[in-house]
């Protein structure tokens, strides 16, 4: 299916690895211009094709100096996916509440919820201009904060939020907002050697292979594996394709049914 985005532009946040890099490929395969921002510029990010840029989001000036950068290149945007997140060096996140520090819940809210509010606010003017779209991803860890680190799903359920407020105020204005929320996705987040499943698995007693496989059924995941970032990219380009120009202020479980409620 052609998704009408040939010749438009993106910035994808987050873009080195998982969910970020698949949405990264699938957009360029689409005919898409695309500013692909990362801490690290990891070699799979650069055989895209995609313009890397390396920037830490989680910093104030961070999110300006990428779009202001990327608009510089591209001559306009189109698209701004907000990807960046995560909490994959989660030390101490398997504790429960009383174990995370002050630090940790600000770099939790600075990573999974400013860098998207600082992005938008940064590319709003020129989505207005282009009538553009936003799609950010969250979690569906916002509708079951039980699930995960509390601090990353607090973040989440922030964003989420954000989202829907972001769109009621400029869909009027011709900026589409919208928001995917997987569930557990086949990234660094669960499968690094220092990842918060790492974590969860020790302090549950099991080996890291062992909560790997049990995590899909543990979740309710009717498909009994773990989500494929290119299921979440290819759904995030049609989000930011003009086939679904009537689709606004929503959030998209890619969950495989683990959340139950309607």
């Amino acid at each position: 299916m052609d998704m009408q985005l040939t010749g438009k532009t993106a910035v994808v946040t987050g873009a080195s690895r998982g969910i970020g890099l698949a949405t990264v490929s699938a957009l360029i395969g689409e005919g898409m211009r695309v500013v692909a921002a990362a801490r690290t510029i990891t070699p799979e990010l650069k055989e895209t094709g995609a313009v890397p840029m390396s920037v830490d989001l989680s910093t104030p000036d961070g999110p300006g100096r990428l779009i202001d950068q990327a608009v510089a290149e591209l001559g306009g945007l189109d698209v701004l996916v907000n990807n960046v997140g995560g909490g994959d060096s989660s030390e101490g996140q398997a504790g429960g509440f009383l174990a995370i520090t002050d630090q940790q819940w600000t770099d939790m809210v600075e990573l999974n919820f400013l860098a998207a509010v600082r992005a938008s606010r940064a590319a709003l003017p020129h989505l207005i201009e282009r009538r553009g779209a936003i799609v950010t991803v969250s979690s569906n860890g916002a509708r079951i904060p039980h699930s995960g680190p509390i601090a990353y799903t607090a973040a989440k359920a922030a964003l989420t939020a954000f989202g829907k407020a972001l769109s009621e105020e400029f869909g009027p204005q011709g900026v589409r907002v919208n928001t995917v929320s997987p569930g557990p996705v086949r990234t660094a987040l669960w499968e690094g050697p220092d990842s918060y499943g790492a974590e969860l698995a020790s302090s549950m007693g099991m080996s890291h292979g062992d909560l790997l496989a049990a995590v899909p059924a543990g979740a309710g995941m009717l498909t009994g594996r773990f989500v494929e970032p290119a299921e979440v990219a290819t759904l995030i380009t049609y989000l930011a394709s003009p086939l679904a120009a009537s689709i606004a202020g929503t959030d998209h479980l890619v969950d495989a049914g683990a959340v139950k409620t309607v």
